[in-house]
């Protein structure tokens, strides 16, 4: 089954182009089949092509997928058109009324700053509250995830000296875990943070780490208790994602290292190789899967103990 986005979505017609499954809403009225309700609260800059990435990894499944597209309230984006934010995002005040069978939170790059400093901490608060009662299962991802993971269970962020960058070998640290059905025992995933959380500080916490590089450390948690998952690392990013960040703070005289094994022979001017996708679709398939497995079919009943 595909995944139903508006036909002037500019990921319908790139994930069309790819071979993605994509329905359009006309499509969608004439199936007998409720789609999961997967809502994305997208806090990153560039909006579009967000949306289109992880469009892109939930749309692989033979499940239909019925996404929405949510933003903070108050917050206006810079670096998006009024015109598209208009045309296909909901206020989470808008939609806060209504359950979703899954959830994903993005990052923002605003790691620099504490928690209670970012301008919309307080709605991103009632966020991860509402979740508890509206949402059968949140994928936090990046920042969204260390927000998720203080939150519940106070654990903190921690400034790195330097930016950890470049795609990295993770090690599969659970092996009968079913959202790692189908992975390697190691691989590789793009890293872009300048913050990370400490592996003791989640034992600490009773928490359930699946996958982690000797590297850059934890990359994904699992948290039973508050139907979570929280991932710090980016099986999203395009193959050319990791060259923007590089090429923007090259050319913006930011000091910044090449990333790491992400170029061949580690030369910004060859064209970097993806060696992540083929995880990013298994991860968030099996993420699907399990809510498919486990969500109410009645959605009144999601949150319900």
């Amino acid at each position: 089954m595909p995944i139903k986005l508006p036909n002037d979505l500019p990921a319908f017609d790139v994930l069309q182009s790819e071979g993605v499954s994509v329905m359009s809403e006309t499509q969608a009225a004439r199936q007998d089949i409720r789609p999961l309700q997967i809502g994305l609260l997208n806090l990153m800059p560039k909006k579009i092509a967000t949306e289109t990435q992880f469009a892109r990894l939930i749309g692989a499944t033979p499940l239909q997928i019925d996404l929405t597209l949510i933003r903070m309230t108050e917050h206006q984006s810079k670096n998006t058109s009024q015109d598209h934010m208009e045309a296909f995002y909901s206020s989470f005040q808008d939609i806060k009324h209504r359950k979703f069978d899954g959830l994903i939170i993005t990052g923002a790059p605003i790691e620099h700053l504490d928690f209670p400093d970012v301008s919309y901490w307080e709605e991103m608060v009632e966020v991860m509250n509402w979740t508890q009662t509206n949402v059968h299962s949140t994928f936090g991802v990046c920042w969204g995830g260390m927000a998720m993971i203080n939150h519940f269970h106070d654990v903190d962020k921690h400034m790195l000296d330097a930016k950890a960058f470049g795609c990295f070998r993770h090690k599969r640290l659970d092996q009968g875990s079913p959202l790692l059905r189908g992975f390697s025992d190691d691989m590789v995933i793009p890293v872009s943070r300048w913050t990370e959380v400490r592996q003791d500080e989640l034992n600490a916490a009773g928490l359930n780490t699946l996958l982690a590089s000797d590297d850059t450390g934890p990359c994904l948690v699992q948290d039973d208790a508050h139907r979570a998952l929280y991932v710090f690392n980016h099986f999203e990013y395009d193959r050319d994602t990791l060259k923007q960040e590089y090429d923007r703070d090259v050319a913006n005289g930011t000091p910044i290292n090449v990333p790491d094994n992400y170029y061949p022979d580690d030369d910004p001017s060859q064209t970097p190789q993806n060696r992540w996708r083929s995880h990013g679709h298994l991860l968030y398939g099996n993420w699907l899967n399990e809510i498919y497995q486990t969500t109410p079919y009645d959605m009144a009943m999601i949150g319900d103990t």
